[in-house]
């Protein structure tokens, strides 16, 4: 089945789709970087811009709609939290294009967005309640969404993102998928010899592992079982309530951007074309492979169900 992507960073959500049958026909990112490391590694065809600038009748045909979008807040002018209160968004930009492809009878058969945890809380619910408002009532899909957590789908990292989940077939059924018991550690995924440069100095190793100073107070604690999760400021080296840091032989470092692509479900042949500062800031922004996967078997597996599965 064809899957137009939207917001593609590096390909998590494209990996994940494309292990289990999928296959991306078109994809979209607005950072330079994120799409020469999207090159680098995959054969879909992937096109650097702005989606607010590009024509909806230039998309090509596809399926299904994925994107991993960022959390915006919304105008709130009409009381009905409808799509024209999405207006200057990127969601709004996501329910355009998808409303397009209805108007020419070219409805999609699923959509899957992928946010941040928060989403759900994001200004006091109504963020998150206008969107399942458009996506339902005037889009017209059923809609699932829950959260899941990197942990629980074999990767040691806690991780924890809104997935929404829709279909164009009312009476589909969809399940998120089961927990996974979790078999790896941060230190299984260690590589064993690294660069002098990933060593923290004696000079800044105190501020890295104090808990804080000031109104911001949190434990600081390194060499843990389950890392902390990826964040995209990780170039900027915060302390280590925040970023996570291993010692290794008798001395404190950082981790790599291999052993970030390792946390994230990328294989070691993924090819890391960028520097280190905005690989760090890429691994941070991706979206875990290993969930991807796992949520593409489940919509998989509903539409087969329903007999809307193709193998084109």
């Amino acid at each position: 089945m064809k899957i137009l992507s939207l917001f593609s960073g590096i390909g998590g959500l494209d990996s994940g789709f494309e292990s289990v049958g999928f296959k991306v026909v078109w994809a979209n990112d607005f950072d330079k970087y994120a799409v020469e490391t999207y090159r680098a590694n995959y054969k879909s065809k992937i096109v650097l811009g702005d989606i607010n600038e590009i024509d909806v009748n230039d998309l090509p045909d596809f399926d299904v709609l994925i994107g991993g979008f960022p959390c915006q807040p919304f105008s709130m002018m009409g009381a009905e939290l409808g799509f024209e209160d999405t207006r200057g968004t990127l969601f709004f930009r996501i329910a355009e294009i998808i409303k397009h492809r209805i108007d020419i009878g070219k409805r999609p058969k699923a959509v899957i967005l992928e946010n941040v945890r928060t989403l759900r809380t994001h200004d006091k619910g109504k963020t998150f309640k206008t969107i399942k408002n458009v996506l339902e009532n005037e889009l017209g899909f059923v809609v699932f969404d829950d959260i899941l957590n990197t942990a629980d789908y074999g990767l040691p990292q806690t991780r924890n993102r809104t997935y929404i989940v829709c279909f164009s077939n009312q009476d589909i059924e969809f399940s998120f998928p089961k927990k996974k018991e979790l078999k790896l550690t941060l230190q299984d995924l260690l590589e064993e010899k690294v660069d002098d440069k990933y060593f923290l100095s004696e000079r800044i190793l105190p501020t890295i592992l104090s808990n804080g100073t000031g109104g911001y107070k949190a434990k600081s604690e390194i060499d843990l079982k389950i890392a902390r999760p990826l964040c995209a400021t990780m170039a900027k080296m915060h302390r280590a309530c925040q970023d996570n840091y291993v010692t290794q032989e008798g001395r404190v470092r950082r981790l790599t951007p291999r052993e970030c692509a390792r946390l994230q479900g990328f294989k070691d042949s993924f090819v890391i074309p960028v520097s280190d500062s905005q690989a760090y800031k890429q691994f941070g922004n991706a979206v875990s492979v290993s969930v991807a996967k796992a949520v593409a078997q489940q919509v998989k597996k509903s539409l087969i169900k329903v007999g809307e599965w193709t193998d084109d």
